[in-house]
């Protein structure tokens, strides 16, 4: 492939990353779980914007201006933080009926894919991992080092998007269970919420290095 090396291997690590368990996996089964395979699938297309968002921020270097200035680094970080702080208190604290899924922001396609798309694109994390492991499969001297990032970037986002359409029909399964048993749909939003509002919280506090 063009300017890129071992690609093999970064499929590989692709496969591997995506499979471990993180913020995506937790909000796609939730959504999924809460609002039925419709919503999750929102929830995947939406993380997986985020990530051409991250893709075409790495090949552009808008994403080496978070690794250059600590206040842009910042106010991103703050940002995603907050709404993660903010959803998971949504979902702590909304009252809840047998048949009506908490509201995050809103219910339904849309709503899930533009909270997903907003979870990965203010996550300066991402963004900074994107420019740190890219790169590491572009070829030394590469004449064209952007078109082998898009084309690694785009590469990884195949591999997520499999494996977060399989997690969001794996939500809708939860889903089908919780309008059986409503009570245990209660603890789950209860659950959800303390997660994303631990996400956020960790997000404030981790650092660039």
């Amino acid at each position: 492939m063009i300017d890129i090396q071992h690609y093999g291997a970064f499929l590989v690590a692709c496969i591997a990353l995506n499979l471990t368990p993180g913020l995506d996996t937790f909000y796609i089964l939730a959504r999924s779980g809460r609002e039925g395979h419709t919503v999750g699938l929102g929830a995947a297309l939406g993380i997986n914007a985020g990530c051409v968002v991250h893709t075409l921020a790495a090949v552009l270097g808008l994403s080496a201006i978070l690794m250059t200035s600590a206040v842009a680094f910042s106010i991103l970080k703050y940002l995603g933080a907050a709404y993660l702080v903010w959803i998971g208190l949504r979902m702590l604290l909304a009252r809840q009926t047998a048949r009506s899924p908490t509201e995050t922001r809103g219910r339904g396609f849309v709503a899930a894919f533009r909270q997903g798309m907003l979870t990965n694109v203010l996550n300066p994390k991402v963004a900074l991992f994107y420019l740190a492991f890219l790169p590491q499969f572009i070829v030394p001297h590469a004449t064209r080092p952007q078109l082998g990032l898009l084309l690694l970037g785009l590469s990884f986002i195949a591999t997520g998007l499999t494996w977060t359409l399989v997690l969001a029909m794996m939500g809708s399964r939860i889903h089908r269970l919780l309008l059986q048993r409503p009570r245990i749909g209660t603890w789950m939003d209860r659950v959800c919420g303390g997660v994303l509002l631990g996400f956020g919280l960790r997000l404030a506090l981790q650092r660039r290095g």
